[in-house]
């Protein structure tokens, strides 16, 4: 990549493979843009969902931030804060001073204006009253871990029902994944035959949806896919 290329990484969990970089992995990414003057990019729709610690999980931000990166964030609470049909988020740029601050907030009213002009504000206020209340915001918190919690129970749970299912294949990394997805490994054909014989849907690339997953339907999934894979992946 030329010097001075704009790159976006996924802050954190990972859409669709559920594999993040480790903070050591990080840090050289870091010192790797930071050597090649890259404009650093954050799509961050995730926070709170991978490890169920909001602070954890802004570790690759902070740590950009804090070896000098100016970078760009897109930061979503359509799935933290369970706002998913009204699309809330924020866009936030870090500027060199007000000048350049003037120049970047013109642009970026072009866009918007060009692609939603005034979105409806009951989301964005439901996100501002939570954030905004202490109390509030840290039940939010509280409610996003146990549903972090939650994803990661289903994955050892899933992990669990393949094996007693009579599976032999590793199926460790269903649980060293983190967030709302499992990349499955399953190939598009395996996908299929899940939709023909079992009613059961995911993408063609055998991205599993695990906020889906429960400890009701859990065990049919991994019979499911125990018949499915039988022959290898």
């Amino acid at each position: 990549m030329a010097k001075g290329s704009a790159v976006m990484f996924h802050a954190v969990a990972h859409n669709p493979t559920g594999v993040d970089p480790t903070e050591a992995q990080w840090d050289e990414l870091s010192k790797i843009c930071k050597e090649k003057d890259f404009f650093v990019i954050f799509d961050s729709a995730y926070q709170g969902f991978a490890s169920g610690d909001f602070e954890a999980d802004a570790y690759s931000l902070r740590k950009f931030v804090a070896d000098g990166h100016k970078v760009c964030l897109s930061q979503s609470f359509a799935k933290n804060f369970g706002l998913y049909g009204h699309r809330i988020g924020a866009v936030s740029w870090m500027c060199e001073d007000e000048e350049e601050k003037k120049r970047v907030e013109s642009q970026v009213k072009i866009i918007a204006r060009a692609a939603y002009s005034n979105p409806p504000i009951q989301g964005a206020r439901i996100v501002k009253n939570i954030l905004s209340d202490p109390d509030l915001k840290a039940a939010w918190f509280a409610d996003v871990k146990g549903m972090a919690d939650r994803i990661m129970d289903m994955r050892s749970q899933l992990v669990a029902g393949l094996k007693a299912a009579g599976s032999t294949h590793n199926w460790d990394h269903i649980t060293s994944q983190i967030g709302m997805f499992a990349f499955s490994g399953m190939n598009s054909a395996q996908v299929d035959r899940l939709a023909s014989e079992y009613s059961i849907y995911m993408t063609k690339n055998g991205r599993i949806s695990m906020a889906g997953v429960t400890s009701k339907n859990v065990g049919r999934l991994a019979d499911a896919m125990h018949e499915v894979t039988k022959d290898g992946f």
